[in-house]
């Protein structure tokens, strides 16, 4: 059992060592995207009233989107935008810092949302729901294409 351990833990090693190829990349970050509309989709239902606000409900799903967020940089490597055809500008790479402090507000918005979330107070809770999506707009305007 101990060879079967340690050949397993040797194999690890390498194996993380190992860069994901670019389509593998588009496709984590395209699935983190998912996972966050997943989650989105209702939370905006309950904000517009289109849904009945189930607190529980809401927490859940802006966890959910807070803990996603702070995963998105990694699928944007250098040279993840070159041959492939997805929604991602390359303006992306050619403004990487900006980009990147994009998804910074989007990280602090969505850990916000959640916090607001956990207090139950619907008001505060639509505001927030209000300034986290203006981060998505701010970064789906300069860098994702239509």
């Amino acid at each position: 059992m101990k060879r079967i351990a340690f050949a397993l833990l040797a194999l690890a090693g390498p194996l993380a060592a190992q860069a994901p190829d670019m389509a593998s990349t588009i496709e984590y970050r395209q699935g983190i995207y998912k996972a966050i509309r997943w989650n989105w989709g209702p939370l905006a239902q309950m904000v517009q009233g289109k849904a009945p606000f189930v607190r529980a409900d809401f927490v859940k799903r802006a966890t959910r989107i807070s803990f996603l967020s702070h995963q998105l940089l990694e699928g944007y490597p250098p040279g993840a935008h070159e041959g492939a055809v997805t929604d991602a500008l390359p303006a992306i790479w050619e403004n990487f810092d900006d980009f990147s402090a994009k998804l910074d507000s989007f990280k602090l918005e969505a850990r916000n949302l959640r916090l607001v979330a956990e207090s139950g107070d619907e008001p505060a809770i639509k505001q927030q729901f209000i300034k986290t999506a203006g981060t998505c707009k701010a970064c789906h305007d300069k860098y994702k294409a239509d």
